[in-house]
């Protein structure tokens, strides 16, 4: 029995100050299932996928959505948490449920707030999701930690400012037509390249527009049996899926190459039976532009060492030959942690559907979905279809 999303909703993401995590869930939770046309009393269970680690005193949030919303109570609702993956261990956990036919209907959500938390103590927070017993000092925090991934990078590989300077104005300018991204503009090549007052050096080779924005957002996703997907009238398969772990420890891997990534990318087109070739777009976790530029090697787009090319050559581009992040991705919709997983295959579902709007890509058959916790350590990969 395979998995399909058949309702979805998203919240914008960026500084959300009305909102908590309560009201957030519960709204992109309603709209879901609405969308989806289905009833609250026919959901058989709820994954709420929510990072938290410190943003909020509030730490047992698994059934803050039954709390706005009467047909869910006494629903089995359970918390998911894989650091920055988050929000895609959420979803296979919903899918893991409907093919091990232990129900027709699941309720997945992805939240978090953040901007809410002074600034000194979200980089506390989100380093937390590092191997604490070597990496637990890297000054700049989670930035600090790749900032040192891509000095290592481009140590063996050459200078690759260019290369992150074109990812990151590539994903603002996409982020321009994304109504729920947190920063809707186009900075342009040059400004993404320069060191400036603007623009200045977090942390290695990395500049403030290499990383990616602490946000607020929400968004959910009802997920049902294909045979009861039939019956709606829109549905998106999962036709592959993969989840492995790495090692936590950076000092037991070679940190040039993202080792879990390949291998997620690889059984998810095993049990797809589709290549990198067959995709017609791919959200990835661009938590820092160094990130990006790793996957496109890992997903096989080219040799190790070699994903400058990618970019440089548009390949990525909304009208390139593999679309990379037309939603602007985590640099330009910002990052939400637990919600980041969830929304990228909401964004891919819309795609496939044709109902992305501004950011939609021209015959969009196939979508790729690749999310990481940590610094490569959680992998999840997603394949995407439209079910008719």
């Amino acid at each position: 029995m395979t998995a399909c999303m058949v309702g979805w909703a998203h919240s914008k993401f960026g500084k959300l100050e009305e909102e908590d995590v309560e009201s957030l869930v519960i709204r992109v939770a309603r709209d879901a299932i609405k969308d989806a046309g289905v009833s609250p009393e026919e959901i058989d269970a709820i994954y709420l996928g929510w990072y938290n680690g410190g943003f909020s005193k509030q730490d047992f949030g698994s059934s803050l959505v039954i709390n706005g919303i009467e047909g869910l109570r006494f629903k089995p609702s359970t918390r998911v948490e894989n650091a920055c993956a988050t929000g895609s261990a959420a979803m296979h956990q919903g899918a893991n449920f409907i093919e091990a036919k232990q129900g027709r209907c699941v309720l997945v959500v992805g939240v978090e707030k953040m901007t809410a938390t002074p600034g000194p103590e979200i980089g506390g927070i989100l380093l937390q999701a590092s191997y604490l017993k070597e990496e637990g000092e890297t000054e700049g925090g989670f930035a600090g930690v790749f900032g040192q991934i891509a000095g290592g990078y481009f140590q063996k590989y050459g200078d690759k400012s260019d290369a992150l300077a074109r990812i990151a104005a590539k994903n603002h300018k996409n982020g321009c037509d994304n109504p729920y991204a947190q920063m809707q503009k186009d900075l342009g090549f040059e400004f993404c390249r320069d060191i400036s007052e603007k623009n200045p050096i977090v942390a290695g080779p990395l500049k403030r527009t290499d990383c990616s924005l602490v946000s607020d957002g929400a968004a959910a996703a009802v997920l049902t049996d294909v045979e009861t997907a039939l019956a709606h009238e829109k549905a998106v398969v999962i036709r592959g899926r993969a989840h492995l772990n790495d090692f936590l420890p950076m000092s037991r891997r070679d940190m040039t190459f993202l080792d879990g990534c390949a291998k997620a990318w690889e059984k998810a087109h095993a049990m797809a039976g589709t290549t990198v070739d067959d995709l017609s777009f791919v959200e990835t976790h661009d938590c820092f532009t160094i990130a990006e530029l790793m996957q496109y090697e890992a997903m096989g787009l080219t040799e190790k060492g070699a994903g400058e090319k990618a970019i440089a050559e548009g390949w990525t581009e909304r009208d390139g030959k593999l679309p990379v992040n037309p939603s602007g991705g985590l640099k330009s919709k910002g990052h939400p942690i637990g919600a980041t997983g969830v929304s990228m295959h909401v964004l891919s579902a819309m795609q496939l559907r044709g109902e992305a709007g501004g950011i939609q890509v021209k015959d969009a058959k196939l979508g790729g979905v690749y999310n990481m916790g940590g610094a490569g350590v959680a992998n999840y990969c997603t394949i995407l279809e439209a079910l008719r």
